[in-house]
């Protein structure tokens, strides 16, 4: 385990998710204040959006507009002239709650979905990976995922990436020219689950939650570790070449930027439990700097 110093960026946020490092500041979703921010490496946040149905992952079209996932209405909003209008409907091709996204180079964004009532106790479900394209046209990407999340794409924008946050795995697609997906393959694996729809029997035996994700120069993935209280540097196949502790505290997205990229934001908070993370300002970023930079998207 590397002993970084993790600095305090920001806090008194409710639960922090979807970090960006986007035109010199860290945009991030706080999930029950449905608010979107963006922040200084100082420090000073200014509210961008308010998203009522609460959001999470963001993104940006070519032309520089923001889109941003709707949770509970199961929709991507995209903000035109400070207000937010419908980008793309997602209820036919989504389980649940949808979460994280990717957008590529072209506008084309991979959305993930819970799959199910994560909150409310149902039994675990797997998820599509959906896309939408820029004109707003759904489609199903990927099937039968376990929690997709954390999405990253390779610089050369050929390889999407995605963590499976139940299934204790990382997953690859080959892009093809139209945004279509290749086979899954692995791309890290960290052992055999049981086969159960008992989402604590999978966090019981699985090595690791990985959450949110981002990619650095040397291909290496930084992994929030949902279920760990740290982030870990994993290389393709499999191998954890760092790891970091968060102490007493979960982390559950991960971000690179700052000026060289080398900074790494961690949004932290005592867990991911919605009652208590609705009613309590405790969601936090905390910082590090690491040897290598940032690379892909986002």
């Amino acid at each position: 385990m590397t002993d970084r110093l993790l600095t305090p960026v920001v806090d008194g946020f409710t639960y922090l998710e979807g970090p960006r490092w986007h035109d010199g500041r860290l945009w991030l979703s706080d999930f029950y204040s449905h608010t979107v921010v963006a922040v200084t490496p100082e420090g000073k946040t200014e509210e961008i959006v308010t998203v009522p149905a609460q959001p999470s992952g963001l993104g940006w079209l070519p032309d520089g507009t923001l889109l941003v996932v709707s949770m509970r209405d199961r929709k991507l909003l995209r903000l035109e002239r400070g207000e937010l209008v419908e980008h793309a409907d997602l209820t036919t091709t989504t389980g649940g709650h949808v979460n994280d996204m990717v957008v590529d180079g072209r506008g084309r964004a991979y959305v993930g979905d819970f799959g199910f009532d994560l909150m409310g106790g149902a039994p675990f479900r797997t998820a599509d990976l959906t896309r939408v394209d820029p004109d707003g046209t759904v489609s199903v990407a990927a099937e039968d995922l376990m929690f997709p999340n954390g999405s990253v794409i390779t610089p050369d924008g050929k390889t999407l990436i995605v963590c499976e946050t139940f299934g204790n795995r990382i997953s690859a697609f080959d892009i093809g020219a139209g945004g279509e997906l290749g086979p899954r393959r692995d791309w890290a694996h960290f052992g055999t689950l049981p086969g159960t729809d008992d989402v604590g029997q999978l966090v019981a035996a699985a090595s690791i939650g990985p959450d949110g994700s981002c990619l650095d120069a040397d291909g290496a993935l930084w992994v929030a570790d949902a279920i760990g209280h740290r982030c870990v540097r994993v290389a393709e196949g499999g191998e954890v070449l760092e790891e970091i502790s968060t102490g007493d505290e979960g982390v559950f997205a991960c971000m690179l930027g700052g000026d060289d990229g080398r900074t790494l934001f961690l949004c932290v908070a005592p867990n991911f439990d919605e009652g208590e993370r609705a009613t309590t300002t405790l969601g936090r970023v905390v910082s590090t700097t690491v040897d290598v930079p940032h690379a892909g998207t986002p």
